[in-house]
């Protein structure tokens, strides 16, 4: 591969991946995955974890920011983290033995829907919202939930960061900077369960691939989420939004027109 090539398209996918997970908690791996797996032609499953690898960070970086602002409910979030953990690696064994077209196109589709939800129905919670929803509820929730976001961040890496701000906020009720907050804390370690077990169950990535996603999104993501701490909710869940749809339109077009 051309590394100017590889360097562009690195750029932008870590631009949009740390712009994504620090404005609203989104797995990083739903703009990586189908940037690398389209343009620089990556196997998928192998995008998938060099793409979960570079969410570490990012994810890290903007906990510790929403964390500073008083944004953050470890407590509550960690029976979930648990079951997240548990079904990352159950999803990632699954997805080793799933053909690889699938993959990429349904991690693709996924980008451009989430955009147009959150363009479309931006989350609004307030924190007095957040503290009425039950302590019963939030458990069983956490769990149920904790299953599903865990299997589809391991199965394809894309999709999880964003459905926990979704759950959180609709299910369990929470205030979205605190559940974006607490979406990232989460999502760090099973970015690096996904990673680890991808890499261990499939190939060795292009490390200089890998190095690049990891560094642009870091970068990006420390941009974003000090910003969002500071912005308005519906502008949050819009400007994401308008990122995804417009990657999800660019990534199925060339897919689909330009090959």
């Amino acid at each position: 591969m051309n590394n100017w090539i590889v360097l562009l398209v690195t750029f932008f996918a870590g631009m949009g991946a740390g712009l994504g997970t620090g404005f609203a908690g989104m797995s990083a791996a739903a703009v990586i995955s189908p940037m690398l797996i389209t343009f620089l032609g990556i196997e998928p499953y192998t995008a998938v974890g060099i793409a979960l690898a570079s969410d570490v960070l990012a994810s890290a970086v903007s906990a510790y920011t929403y964390k500073k602002n008083k944004n953050l409910d470890v407590r509550n979030g960690l029976l979930m983290m648990a079951m997240v953990l548990l079904f990352t690696v159950v999803g990632s064994y699954v997805s080793s033995i799933v053909p690889a077209r699938t993959m990429g196109g349904f991690s693709t589709f996924m980008t451009l829907i989430l955009g147009i939800k959150f363009i479309l129905k931006p989350v609004m919670t307030t924190k007095q919202e957040m503290e009425a929803v039950s302590k019963k509820k939030k458990i069983v929730g956490s769990v149920l939930c904790g299953i599903m976001i865990g299997f589809i961040c391991g199965f394809i890496g894309a999709g999880g960061g964003m459905m926990m701000l979704l759950i959180l906020t609709s299910v369990l009720g929470y205030e979205l900077k605190t559940a974006v907050g607490t979406s990232v804390f989460i999502m760090t370690f099973t970015a690096l369960t996904g990673a680890i077990s991808h890499f261990s169950l499939g190939d060795s990535p292009d490390i200089f691939v890998m190095v690049l996603c990891i560094v642009f999104t870091f970068i990006w993501a420390r941009i974003a989420a000090k910003f969002a701490n500071k912005a308005k909710p519906e502008t949050l869940n819009r400007a994401v939004g308008i990122v995804l749809a417009l990657l999800g339109v660019v990534i199925l077009g060339f897919e689909y027109l330009v090959k």
